[in-house]
């Protein structure tokens, strides 16, 4: 696959991460709805099973929340994309052998 491409896409997702996701809706998503609708949502787990390196989708410490969101989007982006590249390598490296 062309180099370019793929970093052009990087670019693309590294941008919508940045500059759209301070945007995202603070309301609840939709399980999350129908739970409060149907009333079990009391009935939810309140502490995760394994805690979040940056719950709410903000990156910690940081007051600004826009600022904060936009680097939790910044950095998952690039996780996601080298946990994708390292595994694109892996099953390409088994298909030559």
């Amino acid at each position: 696959m062309d180099k370019r491409l793929v970093l052009s896409g990087l670019l693309v997702a590294l941008s919508l991460a940045i500059f759209l996701s301070p945007f995202a809706s603070p309301w609840p998503d939709g399980l999350e709805k129908a739970a409060e609708d149907k009333g079990f949502i009391d009935l939810v787990r309140l502490e995760p099973v394994v805690s979040s390196p940056i719950p709410e989708y903000a990156w910690p410490g940081i007051k600004n929340k826009g600022l904060g969101t936009s680097i939790a989007g910044l950095v998952c982006t690039l996780m996601l994309f080298a946990l994708g590249l390292g595994l694109g390598h892996l099953i390409k490296g088994k298909n030559k052998q």
